[in-house]
């Protein structure tokens, strides 16, 4: 039986116009930053579920949707969170890393403690579902998951952004920890560990550039 189509609904934006949606949603976009300092004051929830299921939109290999959300405010849960995260951390610091990328990490004056991951609100874990299974116990393949799962971290990032709100994609690799501290089933692995909340009044970042766009666009007419 052939799958059902429906109509594709969208409104016609003339050039002009989407010209300058483009231009201020770069602008808008040029303004996120990653912070690593956090306030502890509250998110409300429905803000957190809305931006969750906004990087659910995004497209996913065969539309599998290879992705779970772990949302995180409980203070006991962050705590034990923390500590696995800062004793994989401090091994990094102290032997995993080469001395180039110890380097490379000098300009944001970062080290193996994360009080922040008890400080945000909220811990988002980016879970990938490596596969499926049916009512039958038999596994189903998902297809390009990381692919997937990285888009729709995309979209995860852009909506905090747009919630005004700010976010810090951290890897405390290795993230087994996180499987299982929250007893995710056997077909997820942890991706991203992402803390969300305010920006401190007192907030600082790197002073950096990005790249402009003769480095990161090659256009062929």
């Amino acid at each position: 039986m052939p799958h059902q189509f429906i109509p594709y609904q969208q409104k016609y934006v003339m050039p002009d116009e989407m010209r300058q949606q483009s231009a201020n949603f770069l602008q808008f976009m040029h303004r996120r930053r990653t912070l690593r300092q956090f306030s502890d004051q509250p998110v409300p929830l429905e803000v957190m579920q809305n931006i969750i299921m906004t990087a659910s939109t995004a497209p996913s290999g065969a539309h599998k949707q290879p992705w779970s959300f772990c949302l995180i405010g409980n203070p006991t849960l962050k705590k034990q969170i923390r500590e696995a995260a800062e004793k994989e951390e401090y091994l990094n610091y102290h032997g995993r890393m080469t001395a180039e990328w110890l380097q490379d990490l000098t300009p944001f004056d970062t080290n193996w403690q994360k009080p922040f991951l008890e400080t945000a609100p909220w811990l988002i874990v980016v879970f990938k579902r490596i596969y499926e299974t049916d009512e039958q116990g038999h596994k189903q393949n998902n297809y390009y998951v990381a692919e997937s799962v990285g888009i729709a971290t995309g979209f995860l990032l852009a909506a905090i952004h747009h919630a005004g709100l700010v976010a810090l994609t951290h890897t405390p690799s290795p993230m087994q920890f996180l499987a299982q501290i929250l007893q995710r089933p056997q077909n997820e692995r942890p991706f991203l560990l992402i803390p969300v909340g305010y920006a401190p009044t007192n907030a600082t970042i790197p002073n950096l550039t990005r790249k402009p766009m003769e480095e990161v666009l090659f256009t062929y007419q």
